[in-house]
């Protein structure tokens, strides 16, 4: 069968690990020449080596605007245009109203929301007219999950930035759809939230418990669904949210 990705060239932020590194995986295996940024070299240098397929890796934060200029030269210089973006790196913290600091907010909204405008505005000249991008939203931001709120805001910012990308990018036929994962453990859930291995297990028991489906997701099942809003499958898809999740937003 055809490849769905053929020809293309891909970029995912935060590819070292967890999802995005599912996806970039994916990306290479239905033909993409892909990049891949990351804020660790020794992970981002394994990542690469995982993926194989010829994939790029540049070190990089996407709140760092050099950073990401950076990118997007060696990505001109190497590629010469980009055709879907999957603007997955970000993150969170725990932290519940009375203990939300100024440099908590600071932190993720700069990662998150703007880490994630100046990531797809900069990425724009290189794009051509029918591209594709992908936002990584969270289930969280239309669910009510304890101490998660600075995190669930700025993925609600960037459904919200979908709706009006999609508008000013009509001309350009360039779609911008966001996928929203549900629960899907990754090493995210130790090195950010700080969750040992008992308190993993029993956040898990207690997703699937509020899941139709019963059960935590894989990367795997996120990068399928990425793809998807990547590829032409999808050239009638737009500005939409895409949960991922098993059910768990939809009860």
């Amino acid at each position: 069968m055809p490849k769905k990705l053929a020809g293309k060239v891909a970029l995912v932020t935060g590819g070292s690990s967890g999802l995005g590194l599912a996806t970039a995986q994916l990306f290479a295996i239905e033909g993409a020449k892909v990049f891949v940024t990351g804020r660790r070299k020794e992970e981002l240098d394994s990542a690469a080596d995982q993926i194989g397929h010829g994939v790029f890796g540049i070190q990089g934060d996407i709140s760092n605007m050099s950073d990401l200029d950076h990118l997007y030269e060696q990505i001109k210089e190497k590629a010469g245009r980009l055709d879907v973006l999957f603007a997955n790196a970000g993150g969170g913290e725990f932290a519940p109203l009375g203990k939300i600091s100024e440099a908590h907010v600071d932190k993720w909204l700069g990662i998150n929301v703007k880490g994630t405008l100046f990531t797809v505005q900069k990425a724009l000249s290189l794009m051509p007219d029918g591209a594709s991008i992908v936002l990584n939203g969270s289930m969280v931001s239309v669910k009510g999950l304890p101490a998660f709120g600075v995190y669930a805001a700025t993925k609600a910012a960037l459904r919200s930035f979908a709706r009006t990308w999609s508008v000013d990018l009509r001309e350009r036929k360039i779609r911008v759809n966001v996928v929203a994962p549900g629960t899907v453990v990754t090493s995210a859930y130790k090195t950010q939230l700080g969750l040992n291995d008992e308190q993993i297990t029993h956040f898990v028991a207690q997703a699937a418990t509020n899941t139709p489906l019963g059960r935590a997701g894989t990367p795997d099942e996120i990068a399928k669904a990425v793809l998807f809003l990547a590829s032409d499958d999808s050239s009638f898809v737009n500005g939409i949210e895409l949960f991922v999740d098993g059910g768990a937003a939809q009860i």
